[in-house]
């Protein structure tokens, strides 16, 4: 007779079941994953009852917490009424044009005011639509070699084969066959790793421009469409341009007719302090993609702003073969929709954007406190987003070895403190804390840090 099975812990299931995103695949087989059963405010509850500051946000998104009753009764309400509905065809329903009003409303610039939101369901479907609108536009207005689309290193774009495409990030190309041929890789604006030494911002922002413009060149402006960039740059390190940066690259894309994509689906909605990180850095794009924040991920949903010239050269190129042959299933989905029009209505009925920049002092004086620390190479930070990035040898901005997985190591004695961020590539450790973080959460999330720091170069030097 068989012996009776033993019951399976909830983690074994997941492992024995899910195909995990973005996880070292044989590690998890015998690395429990954590189980995340419950979110109260800032804070998720593991299947043991253990409590964690959510210091990532779960992926930069959860904007209002883990326990937001509005959205949820938002989300509620609107499944009662029209759970679902298209937009293809002439069809449309009353909640995907009263978002289209609020988003037009917010956006940045006039040029954008002037345009027109076409809906998908993340970051990754957005920015692949700015993509294929490159490619339609210029088609359009008789310019069809006007294709290619420049991207920076370190730059994190999504994980469409467009997309990861544009991502400069290698693990994100090895055994795809990526990158797509026609994208473009420029310098990545980060001081710190790639500043030469006696270079200041100004000096270092003047090459970055000048090896862009050495690459269209090279490449010939005709046959660039578009050149597309994160205000802030994630999953790159949370990389922060030093000031002129944006000013110079701009002044050489319109110089060269190149459409200009701003990537804001981590900065988009507050996370900097303004509305969208095109306010913080004075940018005037084209083409804005945004997701996360916009529902503060209780639902997904993405928004991709259109300038008016662009979507007039489409909408005169649909006419001509009788349809624009783009969207998708859930393209507007009247639950998404729902969820982001309450989610605008908290932002500035409580006046989020105000409580950010009010905060956000103190959220950068915590992480600079890190600064001297002997294994601290650069901290970094803008409204409630940086990166503490660590060092072997500071002085000399030397790294760890890779191989050694110092910023790993940190992040999971972080966890085990109650506190969850996430190491990037380089070993940055980033801190993205939902907009709804108070100054005592702040320096608690802080303290935590602080002993996570600790133990981890106790077991670095040791």
């Amino acid at each position: 007779m068989n012996a009776p099975l033993t019951p399976q812990t909830l983690a074994q299931r997941d492992v024995a079941n899910h195909f995990h995103p973005y996880t070292n695949l044989r590690a998890i087989e015998t690395d429990a994953p954590l189980m995340i059963v419950e979110g109260d405010g800032i804070e998720v509850i593991d299947d043991a009852g253990n409590r964690y500051i959510e210091g990532m946000s779960g992926l930069w998104c959860a904007s209002l917490g883990f326990s937001e009753k509005r959205l949820a009764d938002a989300a509620y309400r609107q499944m009662n009424v029209l759970p679902y509905y298209h937009s293809f065809s002439g069809k449309a329903h009353n909640v995907v044009a009263e978002v289209s009003e609020k988003l037009i409303s917010l956006a940045p610039t006039e040029a954008l005011r002037q345009g027109r939101v076409i809906f998908a369901n993340s970051g990754s479907e957005a920015n692949d639509t700015a993509v294929k609108l490159v490619r339609y536009y210029h088609n359009a207005i008789g310019k069809p070699q006007k294709k290619k689309v420049i991207a920076r290193v370190k730059g994190y774009h999504g994980v469409t084969l467009a997309t990861a495409s544009l991502s400069g990030i290698p693990t994100m190309h090895q055994h795809f066959d990526l990158p797509m041929p026609g994208v473009l890789r420029t310098s990545c604006p980060h001081p710190y790793q790639f500043a030469q030494d006696g270079e200041s911002d100004a000096q270092f922002a003047t090459r970055c421009a000048a090896e862009l413009e050495a690459l269209i060149a090279a490449e010939g402006a005709d046959t660039i469409g578009a050149f597309i960039a994160e205000p802030v740059q994630g999953a790159g390190g949370v990389i922060v341009p030093p000031p002129t940066y944006f000013a110079k690259i701009q002044a050489i894309l319109k110089k060269h007719d190149i459409l200009l994509i701003a990537d804001e689906v981590i900065t988009g909605f507050g996370r900097t302090g303004n509305w969208f990180g095109s306010n913080t850095f004075e940018l005037e794009p084209d083409m804005l993609t945004s997701a996360k924040m916009i529902t503060s991920a209780y639902a997904p949903f993405s928004a991709l702003y259109v300038s008016n010239k662009i979507y007039q050269a489409c909408a005169d190129a649909s006419a001509s073969v009788g349809v624009f042959g783009h969207g998708y299933t859930y393209s507007g989905h009247p639950l998404g929709c729902a969820v982001a029009l309450e989610t605008l209505k908290i932002y500035e009925e409580r006046n989020i954007i105000g409580h950010v920049r009010d905060v956000a002092p103190a959220f950068q004086a915590a992480l600079q406190k890190f600064a001297d620390h002997p294994m601290v190479g650069n901290v970094r930070s803008v409204g409630l987003i940086g990166a503490v990035e660590l060092a072997d040898d500071p002085k000399t901005r030397k790294p760890f070895d890779p191989k050694r997985g110092v910023g790993a190591y940190l992040v999971r004695r972080a966890q085990a403190h109650g506190l969850i961020l996430r190491a990037m590539a380089g070993d940055a450790i980033a801190f993205c804390p939902p907009l709804i973080i108070d100054e005592k959460q702040i320096a608690e999330l802080a303290a935590r840090f602080e002993l996570a720091l600790t133990e981890t170069m106790a077991w670095a030097r040791g």
